[in-house]
C-alpha cells in the first residue's frame, strides 16, 4: 500500500514547508515541496491540511521491565512501547542492565528476552554497564558487533563506578569507538546528606535537601575532566565524546559549557519534568510528593528556564524522558523513609506534546528546534541516522501529525502507561498528536493504539558528531 500525506508542514531541523510525503511499503519514497500533482493508482490520501509533519520522535532513555528499588517498574516493553507509539515516539532506547557477575551478553539476552511479550515501536538497547572487569572489557567490541552501541555508566546508586573504574571503561569505549552516557550526582555527598537528615523519614522532601545541584554539578566536573584532553601526559583519558543525561540545573550546565571552552566535546540530554516541574512538588502536603521523587530531582523555576535557554541555542542535544514508572502503592515503598522511594515517574507519551506545547507555542523553541531535539539528533548520537529521525527518501516512514490548532488536558485516566497517575494531571496543552505511523504502518490515532506489536529491534550503527 502506498500513502499520500497531503498539504502539511514538513518540520526539519533545517526548515519547515508546505509539502507532501509519499509512503510505499516501509519508506519514504518522495518529499515534494508544494505538493505531488499527479499520482496514479492505489494510494491511500492522509490531508494534513494546516497540520505538522515531523519525522517519527526517538527517546532514548527509558526503564522498562527494570528491577530496581525492591520493585518491578510497573511498564514493561508491552506497556511502555504502546505508551510510547501513542504519543508520537516511534523509536525508543531502553537501558539494559549488566547485574553482578553477569557479562554484558547475558545482560543484553534478558533484555532481548523481555521485549518478547511484544513491542509497539522500534527498539535498540543500550548497554549499563556495573561489573567491571577483563572479559566484560573484551565483550565491549561484541556490542558493538551487536548494535548496541552506548552504554550506561552511573556515579551513584548500587550500579555505580569508582572512578578508577569509570576510567578504565571510558578508555575502552574510546577504543571500541562507543560512547557512554553517564548519570552524574556524588554519590558519596548524597549518602552523608541522608546520613544526616534520616531522622526525617517521613518527609519526602528530602530528597531534594539530600541531592543538591552541587551534587549533580561537581561529579559532571569530576567526569568531564576524566575525559579532558591534557598535552604531554600520556596517561589520560583523552577527547573521548561523553553524554551527560537527564541535565536538571544550571550548576551542572555550566560545568558542560567550561568543558567546552576547554574543547571538549560534551553532548546534553535533559527531559520534560526539568523543564516544566520544579521542587516545590516535593512539599506537597502528605505523601503526594512522592509521585515526584526522580533522580537527580526537580529543581528551580530558574533552572527550568535555563535549560529552556540551552535547548533553544544549541547547547541541550536530545530531550528524552527517562520514563521509569511506578504505582502509587510501589511509590508508598517509602511511606516511611524517603531513602526507598522509587525513583521514576512515567512520561514517555507526553513528551511530543510538551515540548510542542511548553516549548514551541509559547515560543521558547522553535519547531525546527523541537525537530531537532526530539528526531534528528538522537538518530545521529545513536547511530540510527537516516534510517530514523528525518524525513527524506529512503528514510523508514516513521512519521507524526500534530495539530497545532487543538488543546489536551492532561489525565492519568486517559493514559495509555499502566502508571496510576500523571505528573502533569490537569495541565492544558497545546497541540494534539493526531496519526502516528511505524515504518508506514497507520499505528495511532488521537491517542489510541490502533496497531500494536510493529515494533523490531534496532541495530545501531556507531555515534555520529553532531
Amino acid at each position: 500500500m502506498r500513502t499520500l500525506i497531503q498539504n502539511g508542514t514538513l518540520i526539519t531541523p533545517a526548515g519547515s514547508f508546505t509539502g507532501d510525503l509519499l509512503v510505499e511499503g516501509e519508506k519514504i519514497k518522495d518529499v515534494v515541496p508544494g505538493g505531488i500533482k499527479d499520482i496514479t493508482g492505489d494510494v491511500r490520501r492522509v490531508d494534513a491540511t494546516g497540520k505538522l509533519v515531523f519525522p517519527g520522535f526517538i527517546d532514548a532513555h527509558t526503564h522498562f521491565d527494570l528491577h530496581v528499588a525492591g520493585t518491578v517498574t510497573c511498564d514493561d516493553f508491552n506497556s511502555g512501547t504502546r505508551a510510547a507509539v501513542s504519543g508520537g515516539t516511534t523509536t525508543i532506547i531502553d537501558f539494559g542492565t549488566q547485574y553482578p557477575g553477569e557479562t554484558l551478553s547475558g545482560a543484553l539476552e534478558n533484555w532481548k528476552k523481555k521485549a518478547e511479550q511484544g513491542v509497539s515501536c522500534d527498539y535498540g538497547l543500550h548497554m549499563s554497564i556495573t561489573d567491571w572487569n577483563d572479559s566484560v572489557a573484551d565483550e565491549c567490541r561484541l556490542m558493538m558487533d551487536e548494535g548496541v552501541t552506548s552504554f550506561k555508566l552511573y556515579m551513584t546508586y548500587d550500579t555505580k563506578l569508582d572512578d578508577q573504574t569509570l576510567c578504565k571503561v571510558l578508555r575502552r569505549l574510546k577504543e571500541v569507538g562507543g560512547i557512554a552516557g553517564v548519570h552524574c550526582e556524588n554519590d558519596g555527598l548524597i549518602a552523608a546528606l541522608q546520613e544526616e537528615y534520616a531522622h526525617h523519614n517521613g518527609d519526602v522532601a528530602c530528597h531534594y535537601r539530600t541531592r543538591p545541584p552541587a551534587a549533580e554539578a561537581e561529579a559532571i566536573r569530576r567526569l568531564l575532566h576524566m575525559c579532558a584532553p591534557q598535552s604531554g601526559f600520556p596517561g589520560e583519558v583523552t577527547g573521548i565524546p561523553v553524554i551527560v543525561v537527564h541535565l536538571t540545573c544550571e550548576e551542572g550546565l555550566e560545568e558542560i559549557r567550561e568543558a567546552r571552552r576547554r574543547g571538549q566535546t560534551v553532548y546534553a540530554e535533559t527531559c520534560p519534568q526539568y523543564l516544566t516541574m520544579t521542587r516545590e512538588l516535593y512539599d506537597l502536603p502528605g505523601f503526594e510528593g512522592a509521585r515526584y521523587v526522580i533522580s537527580p530531582p526537580l529543581r528551580e523555576k530558574s533552572d527550568n528556564d535555563a535549560l529552556w535557554a540551552a535547548l533553544a541555542a544549541g547547547e541541550i542535544q536530545t530531550v528524552a524522558t527517562d520514563h521509569c514508572a511506578f504505582t502509587l502503592d510501589q511509590k508508598a515503598l517509602g511511606e516511611n523513609d524517603f531513602r526507598r522511594i522509587p525513583g521514576g515517574m512515567p512520561g514517555v507519551e507526553t513528551r511530543g506534546r510538551v515540548i510542542y506545547s511548553e516549548g514551541v507555542a509559547r515560543g521558547r523553541i522553535s519547531v525546527e528546534k523541537m525537530c531537532e531535539v526530539l528526531c534528528e539528533n538522537p538518530a545521529k548520537l545513536y547511530g540510527l541516522y537516516p534510517r530514523k529521525g528525518a524525513l527524506q527518501e529512503g528514510a523508514d516512514a516513521d512519521i507524526v501529525i500534530l495539530d497545532p490548532g487543538r488543546t489536551q488536558v492532561i489525565t492519568a485516566q486517559d493514559q495509555v502507561s499502566r502508571c496510576d497517575y500523571a505528573p502533569l494531571e490537569g495541565r492544558t496543552l497545546t497541540g494534539v498528536i493526531e496519526r502516528v505511523f511505524l515504518r508506514g504502518q497507520p499505528v495511532a490515532e488521537e491517542g489510541r493504539v490502533i496497531c500494536g506489536n510493529q515494533g523490531k529491534f534496532l541495530k545501531r550503527g556507531p555515534f555520529m558528531s553532531l
